[in-house]
C-alpha cells in the first residue's frame, strides 16, 4: 500500500537506510512494499518512504518468528530429564560402581546438584541472547565445580568421578533425541541442539577434571 508521505522527517526512512533496519536487500524491501506486505509512502517527488515504527514492528515480529519454541514446552523439562538419568542409574549401572562408592549422606547433596545443572543446561539451549547463555554456563560450571570438591572430598577417584558425570550425560542427549522424535523438529534444529549440548558438556567434563585434580591435591 501506498500513500504520500505526510509524517515527520524523523519518522521515515528512505529505501537504503530502511532496508539496513531490516536486514534484508532492498530489492527485497521493494518487493514487499509493491506487493502490500508492508506500508510505504511516496513523496511528492515520487520517492519511497517507510514509517520508522513500522520498520521496527516488522524486525520484533520475524525475530519472534525466528525463536524456537521452549525446551520444555516440548516436553524437555527439568523433571522428565531427571528422571531420565536416574532410570539409567538403575537399569544401566555404566558408571563404573562409582554411584555406590557416594556416601549415603550425600547423596541428596548429589541429587540437588544434579537438578540444577539440568535446569542450567536446559536454560543454555533455550538461551537467545549470547548474554543469557553465558549465565547458564556459569551457573553449569559453579554446580560442576562444587560437584567435583564434594566427590574428590568423598574420596573418590578421577576415574570415579568422571564415570558419574559420564553416566548422567547418556541419557540427558538420548531423552533430547526422544523429545525431538516425538515433536518431529527440523533436521537443522536437532543438529544444533546436540552441537550445543555436547559442547557444554565435553567443556564442563573438562572443568570437573581440573577441579577434582585441584581438589585433590
Amino acid at each position: 500500500m501506498s500513500r504520500t508521505a505526510e509524517l515527520p522527517a524523523g519518522e521515515r526512512l528512505s529505501l537504503g537506510p530502511a532496508s539496513r533496519l531490516l536486514g534484508v536487500d532492498p530489492d527485497t524491501l521493494r518487493r514487499w512494499a509493491d506487493f502490500g506486505q508492508i506500508e510505504v509512502f511516496t513523496t511528492p517527488g515520487g520517492h519511497r518512504r517507510f514509517e520508522r515504527r513500522d520498520l521496527e514492528r516488522l524486525v520484533e515480529s520475524r525475530r519472534s518468528s525466528a525463536r524456537p519454541r521452549p525446551l520444555a514446552s516440548l516436553g524437555a523439562t527439568t523433571d522428565r530429564l531427571t528422571r531420565a538419568y536416574r532410570r539409567s542409574y538403575s537399569a544401566d549401572g555404566d558408571d563404573g560402581g562409582a554411584r555406590e562408592s557416594v556416601q549415603a549422606a550425600d547423596r541428596e547433596a548429589f541429587r540437588t546438584d544434579g537438578r540444577g545443572l539440568v535446569t542450567s543446561l536446559l536454560a543454555y539451549l533455550d538461551a537467545v541472547e549470547p548474554n543469557d547463555r553465558d549465565v547458564a554456563e556459569t551457573a553449569a560450571t559453579t554446580l560442576v565445580d562444587d560437584l567435583a570438591r564434594r566427590l574428590a572430598g568423598g574420596g573418590l577417584s578421577l576415574t570415579e568421578s568422571v564415570g558419574l558425570f559420564v553416566a548422567a550425560r547418556r541419557p540427558f542427549l538420548a531423552e533430547l533425541g526422544i523429545v525431538a522424535r516425538r515433536r518431529a523438529l527440523g533436521s537443522d534444529r536437532v543438529s544444533a541442539l546436540f552441537e550445543e549440548a555436547s559442547g557444554l558438556l565435553d567443556r564442563l567434563l573438562i572443568r570437573l577434571i581440573a577441579t577434582h585434580q585441584e581438589a585433590s591435591r
